[in-house]
């Protein structure tokens, strides 16, 4: 029986996770590895990823995640609150080094896009492909240096040939399930890097001659998101453009809490997770949107299990509870019926009785 390690995390976690696999358990049968991460981790253990966890993680086939963080461990030293000692470990150990953030939104929500219809239209559907493990956030040295006036910081932002080749080989099959049209972001007028970055994209490109491919800087591509977003099919990017971007693009489909995600590395073992955070404001208050930890899971069964139909079947149930007007408050509209996050979850999982 497939194995799931459950890592719920901290705030809204433990109430949107458990509405996932209620889903879940309508489509398929599944054990769960429950285990503690992040703040609550550092609360029980001291530590944000502690050995437990880990093992339980090992021995799955994936890993369904739900937010870390929080006020209360924002005093501790930057190495030890729970982002970065929780969630860029468990992305280095795994090689989970390509997060695929589709931003999709959902035609009864358009009217929640702070965009204008008329440039909406009928909707927009991206994916973004963002390399994970490597850019400024992992590259070395980094660090706090000097004292008074003439104390700086610095990160490097590095990448190998090897590195964006891979990334780019999964952006470029994911367009070619789709509407075979390619935008690689990078920033190469003024970063030797990025020089690096385009250089090597386009000679992946040579591979796939059906998919139209073309480089775009980052501040344009941050305009065209709100400007002309239908421009877009696939986005590449690399790790801080790619997180900058995504968020933009969850924005524009109308909530964080819509919008699902899947890190992966090359044997399809990944790490399922909404965009959203811990939203320690709404935590243990039943109003939080479970439906990207849903739709987090139906990537799961797609990229890791092979459940194509199963993860299908659950975005159209999302669908319908939409279209019969069910919301919960983020998303909230004049004449439909605000529901709160167990209900959201009962609802969905009824649809696909």
């Amino acid at each position: 029986m497939a194995k799931v390690a459950v890592l719920p995390g901290d705030g809204i976690g433990h109430e949107i996770l458990p509405e996932a696999i209620k889903v879940l358990d309508k489509v398929g049968k599944f054990t769960y590895l429950h285990a503690d991460v992040g703040g609550a981790a550092i609360d029980k253990y001291g530590k944000a990823l502690p050995e437990q966890t880990i093992k339980a993680c090992r021995e799955s086939d994936a890993i369904l995640f739900g937010a870390v963080g929080g006020p209360k461990w924002e005093a501790l030293p930057p190495e030890q609150q729970p982002e970065r000692a929780a969630l860029l470990p468990l992305r280095k150990m795994f090689d989970l080094y390509a997060n695929l953030r589709p931003a999709k939104i959902f035609k009864p929500l358009i009217s929640a896009s702070p965009l204008k219809p008329e440039i909406l239209g009928d909707g927009i559907d991206i994916l973004i492909v963002r390399e994970l493990t490597s850019d400024v956030y992992f590259g070395q040295p980094k660090g706090i240096e000097g004292t008074g006036e003439d104390r700086y910081g610095f990160d490097m932002m590095r990448y190998s040939v090897r590195e964006v080749r891979r990334i780019a080989k999964v952006a470029f099959e994911a367009a070619m399930k789709r509407g075979k049209r390619l935008t690689s972001i990078d920033k190469a007028n003024v970063l030797h890097t990025m020089v690096l970055w385009r250089q090597t994209v386009e000679e992946v490109a040579k591979d796939y001659p059906e998919v139209l491919f073309s480089s775009m800087y980052v501040d344009n591509a941050s305009q065209q998101l709100v400007k002309n977003p239908k421009i877009f099919d696939v986005i590449l990017a690399g790790n801080m453009f790619g997180d900058i971007l995504s968020d933009e693009a969850a924005i524009i489909t109308g909530s964080l809490g819509m919008l699902p995600s899947a890190s992966l590395n090359d044997k399809n073992f990944g790490l399922y997770e909404p965009i959203h955070g811990s939203a320690p404001d709404i935590a243990g208050q039943n109003k939080a949107n479970p439906i990207a930890q849903i739709l987090s899971a139906a990537m799961m069964l797609e990229y890791t299990f092979n459940m194509q139909k199963e993860a299908k079947m659950i975005e159209n149930a999302v669908g319908r509870a939409l279209e019969e007007g069910y919301r919960t408050g983020d998303i909230m509209s004049k004449g439909c019926t605000r529901v709160n996050t167990a209900e959201m979850g009962d609802l969905i999982a009824e649809r696909l009785a």
